[in-house]
């Protein structure tokens, strides 16, 4: 079993007649999907998703894939090619489209008017090609078939890549549903035609291959929501994903059976339900939709609201209900349902909405206490059916975590592929497909692109260990006028502090401390601005440490006179 090593150097050039693969995200985590092929010179790029910050990288709206792979390239791309509409895997296009306007995107319809709604923000009007599956495109030397899958969304795809090269199987996103609530069945038999043909590389879905069995069907879950609606006294609010059709589709039956009124929250679920529904992937009855603003008007036992926030967002309209921070306020004896799977890594964050919806007296209904979700990811059995039908020479889990990769890697073997023609590999590290062989040649640079407000890639790791340690420790600023030319102290330092926790009496005794160390420097001929910056930041640092065991960020401001 192949798997990356920390020293690996950047690639040789490509061979004549070898593929290429390089996943620049996706590989090792949950989301920021995006994966490059390279045959003769020319690119394929499958997905380009973004992936949502974690606690510790305070301030950051998106993280991106770092484009620094393509940027010198981005002329040889044919296309684009999406698998369905998830942020994971359409989000992070328009920062590409940026820097190329004109690279073609490739997906089908829904996954299109939703990449095009959320262009039209960024002000980009895409050059699109929408496809369904069982057709074929030809992009250069990439000839491509699409195959539908079943997913928490509609109109998801997997796409075969066939090259001089060789035969690549990238199945995206996908479940096997066999009661799909659109009847748009997983393409099995289309998976196992394309493996008759012989595929030398399968890339697979690997978030729930620690999942023993099969996924449960999305219909088992009408009768549990319609039980939230039976016992409901007051308003349902219910948070799941703002693409998450088919989930808001059973939320809509249910709220028209039991006579309430939906009102959708957030500008995201708008506009993507608003898609839905043009494009017809909803039903909607006539009167069933009203406008948030009439809430107001009506009781709280007529009323529903589907929004944005089931992972905890900080600012998503659930997380600010639960802060008291939004116009709809929660109340005594109101339901919210959290109708979506949780990502790993979000548990703190919505437990944290949990305990503040609890707070305000509302009955919180997730998936750990009632069966109100499913995931959109094969489990194990399913996984090994796909394996066993395409029959791969060489497999390469992706889309999880490193052990959601291992399990599906161990499932791998037991269909019977050999370990060592067996992938692991993490964003940036370089695989190249040579007479069916696929073997790790090389890394290249694929770290995280952060995106504050409108920067991209301004904001650092350096940066986000600053923010965390001015949120965590707070900060002490140490103001102090020396004599331009001897380096000489004049006065006293000034010492000013926010969120240290230290009053300002306390620092007697570093004053005395730093004006020794800045007397001696002056004796022994130290004016170097740098060196008695250093100087003063040393003796505060050493005295906090060790009078309270706290390390703020220390900043030393010299002025010189």
């Amino acid at each position: 079993m192949s798997h990356p090593h920390p020293e690996l150097t950047s690639p040789p050039p490509l061979g004549k007649g070898a593929l290429r693969v390089v996943a620049l995200g996706g590989l090792g985590e949950i989301g920021r999907n995006m994966t490059v092929f390279e045959y003769d010179g020319r690119l394929l790029v499958v997905d380009c998703g973004v992936l949502f910050p974690e606690e510790e990288q305070p301030g950051v709206d998106l993280i991106l894939p770092d484009f620094d792979y393509i940027r010198d390239r981005l002329d040889d791309i044919e296309a684009v090619v999406l698998t369905h509409g998830h942020e994971d895997h359409i989000g992070g296009i328009p920062f590409l489209l940026r820097e190329r306007a004109d690279i073609p995107i490739v997906g089908s319809r829904l996954t299109l008017a939703l990449i095009t709604a959320k262009l039209g923000e960024h002000r980009i009007k895409p050059e699109t090609l929408q496809v369904e599956e069982g057709e074929r495109h030809e992009f250069g030397a990439f000839d491509l078939e699409f195959f539908a899958v079943n997913h928490s969304i509609p109109d998801a795809l997997a796409v075969g890549i066939r090259t001089p090269g060789g035969s690549v199987l990238h199945t995206g996103d996908f479940k096997m549903d066999q009661l799909p609530l659109d009847g748009r069945l997983t393409d099995l038999a289309g998976f196992a035609r394309f493996g008759d043909e012989g595929v030398d590389l399968l890339l697979s879905d690997s978030t729930n291959a620690e999942q023993p069995g099969f996924i449960v069907n999305e219909r088992n879950l009408s009768e549990a929501i319609d039980k939230v609606f039976r016992q409901a006294e007051k308003r349902i609010v219910v948070a799941c994903f703002a693409s998450h059709v088919h989930r808001v589709q059973q939320v809509i039956d249910a709220a028209s059976k039991h006579g309430r009124k939906i009102a959708f929250v957030g500008r995201s679920m708008v506009r993507n339900m608003n898609i839905a529904r043009d494009l017809g992937y909803l039903s909607i009855p006539g009167d069933t939709i009203i406008d948030v603003k009439q809430l107001d008007q009506m009781r709280p036992d007529e009323a529903v609201l589907i929004c944005t926030g089931s992972q905890g967002e900080p600012m998503s309209a659930l997380s600010r209900m639960a802060n008291r921070d939004h116009q709809i306020r929660i109340e005594q004896d109101d339901t919210v349902l959290l109708a979506s799977s949780l990502i790993p890594g979000n548990e703190n964050s919505v437990n944290r909405v949990i305990n503040g919806l609890t707070r305000w007296g509302a009955k919180v209904v997730h998936k750990g206490n009632a069966l109100v979700h499913v995931s959109g990811h094969a489990s194990a059995g399913e996984l090994l059916y796909v394996l066993n039908m395409v029959r791969p020479r060489n497999f390469m889990p992706v889309h999880g975590e490193w052990r959601h990769m291992r399990a599906h890697a161990d499932l791998a073997k037991l269909t019977g592929v050999p370990s060592d023609r067996i992938i692991i590999a993490e964003d940036g590290v370089v695989v190249d497909l040579y007479k069916n062989r696929a073997k790790i040649v090389g890394a290249v640079q694929a770290g995280y692109v952060y995106v504050d407000g409108a920067s991209v890639g301004d904001v650092t790791d350096a940066s986000l260990k600053d923010r965390r340690i001015l949120g965590e420790e707070g900060f002490i600023s140490v103001v102090v006028a020396v004599d331009s030319g001897t380096g000489k102290i004049l006065g006293e330092p000034e010492i000013h502090t926010r969120g240290a926790g230290i009053g300002a009496a306390a620092f007697d005794d570093v004053i005395d401390k730093i004006q020794d160390s800045l007397d001696k420097a002056a004796r022994d001929g130290v004016n170097d601005p740098h060196q008695l910056r250093q100087l003063i930041r040393r003796n505060t640092g050493r005295w906090v440490n060790d009078t309270y065991r706290r390390r703020p960020m220390i900043i030393p401001v010299l002025v010189e006179v």
